[in-house]
């Protein structure tokens, strides 16, 4: 497999702070990898770096052969990289159609008319809203606000798609149905780094895992090895040995 994202050195300093720092990796090609860590070690603050939301402090980023590094969001965008948010981003006067329209107009390959119509419902049907497409954005629930969000993403037409915490807060059941769908499109072989802090997500979801505390990558690997890593469980838990 062809790699996809390539990550050498990634930094971003707010004042004093090294909120990322000297992070290197890379993702290959229809890879669906985990990215974790306790709150605060630095995970949104490299999806900014990635996405372009912020511009990195040093390092360097590659996307699909091409240096990324300090470029605009909207290039980035059009790169192939798209997004989820911690806290959903719809426009809820807008219906579900022309919510997803947005990003199909605008986004990487510029779809206009019937073409443009068509991403959109492709996109929705891919999230399980078609039959939603005219209602309001406002009426929905939390679930399918994440899914309408998941469709805006989609219909950009991207070649990474960028997940951060769109699990949360979701009951068991909706949670169950979120793996499938997020199994669904790694299934057709999209690539996908997901922050994730629900372990029973992760473990059905990704085979790759990558583990930062304190700005920095303490782990990556095959997910169970990750997971029982004690660098990893002193992160999340502590070390007992000072506790």
């Amino acid at each position: 497999m062809s790699t996809l994202l390539a990550i050498d050195g990634a930094t971003k300093v707010f004042g004093g702070l090294k909120a990322v720092n000297q992070v290197s990796f890379s993702i290959s090609e229809g890879e669906t990898v985990g990215l974790l860590g306790p709150n605060g070690s630095g995970k949104t603050t490299l999806i900014n770096l990635i996405s372009g939301a912020l511009a990195p402090s040093a390092g360097r980023f590659g996307i699909g052969g091409r240096d990324m590094t300090g470029r605009r969001a909207d290039v980035i965008a059009r790169a192939g990289v798209a997004r989820t948010f911690q806290l959903v981003r719809i426009l809820p006067s807008l219906t579900l159609e022309e919510n997803v329209l947005v990003p199909a107009i605008f986004g990487r390959k510029r779809h206009w008319g019937e073409a443009a119509q068509a991403l959109a419902r492709g996109a929705l049907e891919r999230v399980g809203l078609a039959e939603s497409a005219g209602r309001q954005a406002a009426e929905l629930t939390y679930l399918d606000q994440k899914r309408l969000e998941l469709a805006r993403a989609l219909a950009a037409e991207p070649d990474i798609l960028l997940m951060d915490e769109w699990l949360a807060g979701l009951n068991p059941t909706e949670l169950q149905e979120a793996i499938r769908l997020v199994r669904s499109l790694s299934g057709s072989g999209m690539t996908i780094l997901m922050v994730e802090h629900i372990m029973e997500a992760v473990r059905a979801l990704c085979p790759r895992s990558l583990v930062m505390n304190a700005g920095a990558l303490i782990a990556d690997g095959p997910t169970a090895d990750v997971l029982a890593d004690s660098r990893v469980i002193a992160a999340y838990l502590g070390d007992a040995e000072h506790a």
